[in-house]
């Protein structure tokens, strides 16, 4: 293994482990508008520490990713009422729904520094 390489995995494995839950739906053409505004959450999610969302050219389809303390507070927010009144806000729109939850880290790129 080169030294960089070698490098750039010890760095990753010194890396903070993260708990993502990523959510892509196809949703109806011209509706992204409403579509967001029945996305965003009405309370904090506790236990989240970070979300984005992703949508393409043609705005029907959004991509959501969400960074968790932990899986048990992903899954708390999942089973809670907010969450669940935003499920229903957004199914008016949504014409197909893929998720899943991941565990990872950040991976060092050989030769540079993250931004």
């Amino acid at each position: 293994m080169a030294p960089t390489t070698r490098t750039a995995v010890a760095e990753e494995n010194a890396m903070e482990e993260h708990f993502v839950w990523v959510t892509t739906r196809r949703i109806q053409p011209g509706s992204l508008e409403d579509f967001e505004r029945a996305w965003r959450p009405a309370a904090e999610p506790r236990g989240m520490r970070r979300a984005f969302a992703y949508w393409s050219e043609d705005g029907q389809e959004v991509t959501g990713v969400s960074f968790w303390d932990s899986e048990e507070a992903c899954d708390s927010w999942r089973a809670s009422e907010p969450e669940g009144q935003r499920r229903a806000a957004m199914a008016p729109y949504v014409v197909e729904e893929r998720e899943g939850f991941y565990r990872g880290r950040e991976l060092a790129i050989p030769g540079g520094a993250p931004d």
